[in-house]
């Protein structure tokens, strides 16, 4: 008889165990239900004691009324004030203060400021009124300054780390959008620059075929033709103004520069203090303007990049024509060490660059090793 062997068995379980931790790791409901576990944990360490002290649960009893209880904490994100009233109701009734503590967190986590400072005024007033009627535990004499030093400290400092929680993802969900604002108003302000290139290149294009069709409608007036040539000016008239209706106001009165100006582009980064190596393939003097503003804004923006995160280390500008496509690779090395002060971005300079990119029909890739960052884009020719 063949026996499966045991411990490839015990690697798969693992493995999938691994797996299965791996996908509720950055669960909120995982969470919480920890959360609930580590509260019941705490509270049954005192579980013996607390039945006794009571003397109206028994130990099976009162460890199903404190599951009970913790159980709150699982939709303490919804509902913190759940978890709050069941732990007002376990100090009048156990005398249990560990679940008040979470409780008082989640209120300050999940409701804010005002709402955790509500809370521990109530829990230590409620606690304070609890310890004051009869049937205390312990002479009120003798545990008052205890009580009190107890009290006060664990609503507070709960209430203050669930604030400050509560602070810190209000700071960071501003940051998020702040930067998403910054990507957008980058990728707009590039869709801008694009049709203020369209209208500059091609708008001169569609004004010599208006001239060129209307002197030819006029030569031809005394032929046949004389019918499509007034069509054909009308249509290009017809197609410069709807150029001008949607391209024309979002534009500005500069257009960007083609290769001819990298050269000047390298010279201004060298004076800076990053040195350009720029290899330019002699073909690329014949592409349209508007690729030619594509190509220069791609390695505009990647100088700017290369003197932000890699001051003084070279930089590297191939741009080369080979057969319908046109390649730019820009390569810059980097340094042993970052930057004394992180420097001022906003991370929207790789989206800009692909919205330009993609808006001819082409890609772009940015790749970083330990030694060098490369930004590759690929534009077709025609």
């Amino acid at each position: 008889m063949h026996v499966k062997p045991v411990v490839p068995a015990f690697h798969r379980a693992v493995a999938a165990g691994r797996r299965l931790s791996a996908s509720w790791a950055g669960s909120q409901r995982a969470l919480d239900g920890l959360t609930a576990l580590s509260c019941l944990a705490l509270m049954a360490l005192d579980l013996p004691g607390l039945a006794a002290a009571d003397n109206s649960l028994n130990g099976p009893m009162a460890a199903a009324v404190l599951a009970a209880g913790a159980a709150t904490l699982v939709v303490r994100r919804r509902a913190p004030w759940v978890a709050y009233a069941t732990a007002l109701l376990f100090i009048g009734w156990l005398h249990e203060l560990t679940l008040i503590q979470f409780a008082l967190y989640s209120v300050g986590r999940y409701r804010g400021r005002r709402a955790g400072v509500l809370a521990t005024v109530g829990y230590v007033a409620f606690a304070l009124a609890v310890f004051c009627l009869p049937g205390w535990p312990e002479p009120q004499a003798a545990t008052l300054s205890a009580f009190l030093g107890l009290i006060v400290p664990i609503g507070v400092l709960a209430s203050a780390v669930g604030i400050a929680a509560y602070r810190h993802d209000l700071v960071g969900e501003l940051a998020a959008r702040r930067a998403e604002a910054a990507v957008l108003q980058a990728v707009q302000q590039e869709r801008t620059s694009v049709a203020r290139d369209v209208h500059d290149f091609v708008g001169r294009e569609l004004t010599l075929l208006t001239v060129r069709s209307e002197v030819l409608s006029a030569r031809a007036r005394a032929t046949p033709y004389a019918k499509d040539f007034e069509e054909l000016a009308d249509t290009a008239r017809r197609a410069h103004l709807v150029l001008n209706e949607i391209i024309v106001q979002r534009g500005g009165p500069d257009a960007t520069p083609g290769v001819d100006g990298l050269p000047a582009l390298a010279e201004e980064s060298g004076r800076a203090g990053t040195p350009v190596r720029l290899a330019l393939d002699p073909q690329v003097h014949g592409l349209s303007p508007l690729r030619q503003a594509a190509v220069y804004r791609v390695v505009q923006e990647c100088l700017t990049n290369a003197a932000k995160h890699a001051g003084g280390e070279p930089v590297d500008v191939r741009i080369q024509a080979d057969g319908t496509q046109l390649r730019i690779s820009v390569t810059n090395g980097l340094p042993a060490r970052g930057p004394a002060r992180a420097p001022v971005s906003a991370g929207s300079g790789t989206a800009s660059m692909a919205e330009r990119v993609s808006s001819l029909g082409g890609t772009l890739t940015a790749t970083r090793t330990h030694e060098a960052y490369e930004v590759v884009a690929t534009l077709p020719r025609g």
